[in-house]
């Protein structure tokens, strides 16, 4: 029987458990990871770890034991035997009251395995009806708050798309639901800066602090532009991933050589990764 670990123990996946007066399922208070596992290495594990502790303070969750959720993790892999596959990290604000304020309680820790499904080399995508607010409490953090992300994702879907973008309140480019975006201009590669209100994501961070991409604002309209060469996706899981089409109308190459070449450069750091037994 497959284990999840809650608050320190191993137990039965059929029997994991938590209050349902727990503030993460009252509120949507609380954070988490998913982190990519290779050969049974969690890719950029330490990169992970320590954006959960900065979202955790960044919505006032106390101090994390990274020690204990990093031992907790190791334990897990070992005893569900997964050696290629997910790991998700949830942290919430523990058991409180039926209301927005916080008890002074520890919080809940969970860590589960999952499958990591192969991402397809492309995407389609279709652009949200509604923006992001980059000046909101919660932007640039991964937070458990997801209902805006399925609301949209559902509506990207029944569109015949497999992910949504969203562009920001001043009407720039920001990122997907689940992924950060980068365009392709007269050769040089762009995303769109922190201060869109996009999320640090962890390949997102590996591709600009490796290969030097450039972090540029851009209008939402540039998706559409006849200049645009490439665009594409990444995400822990997805890595890197072509956008084949933009509401329904063909990109011009997908995947292009630029897509191609940091698909490469991210499988070249996991296999890294994977041999020094993790160190990201």
């Amino acid at each position: 029987m497959e284990k999840v670990w809650i608050n320190g123990d191993l137990v039965d996946r059929d029997q994991a458990k938590i209050s349902v007066f727990d503030h993460g399922l009252v509120t949507g208070d609380g954070v988490f990871e998913t982190v990519g596992v290779y050969r049974g290495v969690s890719f950029a594990l330490e990169m992970h770890l320590n954006r959960l502790q900065r979202s955790a303070a960044g919505i006032g969750l106390p101090s994390l034991d990274l020690d204990v959720i990093r031992r907790g993790a190791s334990l897990l892999l070992l005893e569900n035997k997964c050696v290629d596959g997910k790991l998700r990290i949830t942290v919430t604000g523990g058991e409180s009251v039926l209301g927005s304020d916080r008890a002074d309680v520890p919080p809940t820790i969970i860590i589960a395995t999952g499958p990591r499904v192969e991402g397809l080399p492309t995407a389609k995508v279709s652009v949200a009806p509604w923006p992001r607010n980059e000046r909101g409490a919660l932007a640039g953090l991964k937070t458990i708050s997801y209902a805006e992300n399925v609301a949209a994702l559902a509506w990207a879907k029944a569109n015949g798309a497999d992910e949504v973008i969203f562009g920001n309140i001043a009407g720039n480019l920001c990122e997907g639901s689940g992924s950060n975006i980068f365009i392709v201009l007269d050769d040089e590669i762009y995303t769109p800066p922190l201060s869109s209100g996009a999320l640090g994501g962890i390949a997102r961070e590996l591709i600009v602090s490796h290969l030097g991409i450039r972090e540029k604002d851009f209008p939402l309209d540039i998706l559409y532009s006849a200049e645009l060469q490439e665009c594409f996706l990444s995400s822990s899981i997805r890595e890197a991933q072509g956008i084949s089409h933009i509401d329904g109308q063909p990109t011009r190459i997908s995947p292009g050589p630029f897509t191609l070449s940091i698909a490469s450069e991210i499988s070249k750091l996991i296999e890294n990764e994977v041999r020094s037994g993790g160190t990201l």
